[in-house]
């Protein structure tokens, strides 16, 4: 019956379950040299598309914290005077600030765009 089963007879089938894996694992690492870290799978390489596409993300992200970081240099500004913008320059002013972060960015930026794009195809297994 199944319930005579005595806990020793799994032993076996476990261990034996566990050299095959074993085995496996060093026939996968047998190309490596002892002591070297395993080595990666090869990237696949992203198509235009989708280098574009994340081309433009990394684009807007560095936009988009270009604009922050702008935003308190137009905190302490007065719109008032003979030549202030008054209502009008205080409300439209933060598309100001995003228009000059995406002009920035657009025109090569801090450089913060390249080092995005790299890791946002390394994240997911392109190059």
């Amino acid at each position: 019956m199944a319930s005579d089963v005595m806990a020793g007879d799994a032993i076996p089938s476990a261990a034996m379950a566990a050299a095959a894996m074993a085995g496996a694992a060093k026939d996968k690492l047998s190309t490596q040299t002892p002591g070297s870290p395993p080595v990666a799978a090869p990237l696949k390489v992203a198509t235009p598309e989708q280098r574009a596409k994340i081309h433009a993300t990394a684009q807007a992200f560095e936009a988009q914290l270009l604009s922050m970081m702008m935003q308190p240099m137009f905190k302490g500004l007065q719109t008032d005077g003979p030549f202030g913008g008054g209502q009008g320059e205080e409300s439209y002013r933060s598309f100001l600030v995003d228009a000059v972060g995406k002009q920035t960015a657009s025109h090569g930026g801090i450089g913060l765009a390249a080092p995005v794009m790299r890791e946002m195809l390394k994240m997911q297994g392109l190059q």
